[in-house]
């Protein structure tokens, strides 16, 4: 750590959760609770369970979902629809990254 000395208290302090509750989920996203769930059911989201089986969402899931709304509504998308088309966009904006990187790395 480049010699950098972190005090005893700074080594325990907690770290921001990138969870959030069902609860927060909906009103992140505007999706109802019943198409979140759908989403649980068909596998598609995958929210971690606590002790209690309450479900908490990673941050990064509420993107996906709000895009995934927005192209059900535009489209008239089933939930399968919606959730196949994200999943390709999502893979050709990595390729189109790992494209880039490379082209990178051959250039450079």
């Amino acid at each position: 750590m480049n010699g950098t000395i972190i005090p005893k208290d700074m080594k325990s302090a907690p770290v921001r959760s990138e969870k959030i509750t069902i609860e927060q989920f909906v009103e992140s996203t505007g999706a109802s609770s019943v198409v979140v769930l759908e989403l649980v059911e068909m596998g598609w989201l995958d929210p971690e369970r606590t002790g209690r089986k309450e479900l908490l969402f990673r941050d990064r899931d509420v993107d996906r979902v709000r895009k995934f709304l927005r192209l059900c509504a535009d489209f008239e998308l089933t939930p399968v629809g919606g959730s196949i088309i994200v999943d390709l966009l999502e893979r050709v904006e990595q390729l189109e990254r790992e494209l880039k990187r490379a082209r990178k790395e051959f250039s450079g």
